[in-house]
């Protein structure tokens, strides 16, 4: 499948997508190059120069920094990436070195608009610099609602509402009720991306496990009851 216009289902399950202007959306699948990673393969890494805009098509990536002194680094993992997301758009703005590293959590799949085809395209196209800015700002928004969390919920809610954001796609699904029930993502992943112990995640995973809300997986998680998850949720 080396025609980016034959994952145009998978871009139009993704609400960013699915609300561009025609001329733009067309632009990207011409000017789109297809990316495929095996299991942890880097597609970039921090402080690496912008290539580009990139739409996960398949597989999952993993967006995470450091934190601590080179001898005791320690790794902050801010989030596992679904199709259909679109990421990148940051350097694009601002012309800066990338903020985190990207590696592919399990085979996969994107699109890669090259940085300068794409700041090209919307010097030509100017009008266009908004739609590219509204995707930045639904992930602005999603940050401050992380930080909020971080700073007033328990363990367990920022722990489920970590899972349901994860199952819609963290706001990019279009609004057709469209769900991700299995997450490839392990407890120790998890762990870090909700700021606790491994140990604690074992002990929330496994209450949720046993009032058959989820299922655990060997490097994933099953949701078997996303209504049940959703009500524990603030």
């Amino acid at each position: 499948m080396s025609d980016p216009s034959r994952y145009l289902p998978i871009l139009n399950s993704g609400r960013w997508f699915a609300q561009l202007p025609a001329e733009f959306a067309q632009a990207l699948l011409r000017m789109a190059k297809l990316r495929t990673l095996q299991m942890g393969d880097a597609l970039f890494l921090r402080d690496s120069a912008p290539c580009g805009l990139y739409a996960l098509v398949a597989g999952a990536i993993r967006i995470s920094g450091q934190s601590g002194q080179s001898n005791d680094a320690r790794e902050a993992l801010l989030v596992v990436l679904t199709p259909p997301q679109w990421f990148g758009e940051i350097s694009v703005f601002d012309g800066s070195a990338r903020t985190h590293h990207a590696h592919a959590a399990e085979p996969s799949t994107l699109l890669q608009v090259p940085h300068e085809e794409l700041l090209a395209w919307l010097q030509a196209h100017p009008q266009h610099w908004r739609d590219l800015a509204v995707l930045m700002a639904d992930k602005l928004r999603m940050a401050f609602v992380n930080m909020e969390e971080q700073t007033v919920l328990s363990a367990p809610l920022r722990l489920a509402r970590r899972l349901v954001d994860m199952a819609q796609g963290y706001g990019q699904r279009t609004d057709d009720g469209s769900t991700r029930r299995v997450l490839a993502i392990t407890q120790e992943e998890l762990a870090l991306m909700v700021g606790v112990s491994r140990q604690t995640t074992n002990q929330i995973l496994n209450d949720l496990k046993d009032r058959h809300i989820l299922r655990i997986q060997r490097g994933a998680l099953e949701i078997l009851d996303l209504q049940a998850l959703r009500a524990l949720c603030p």
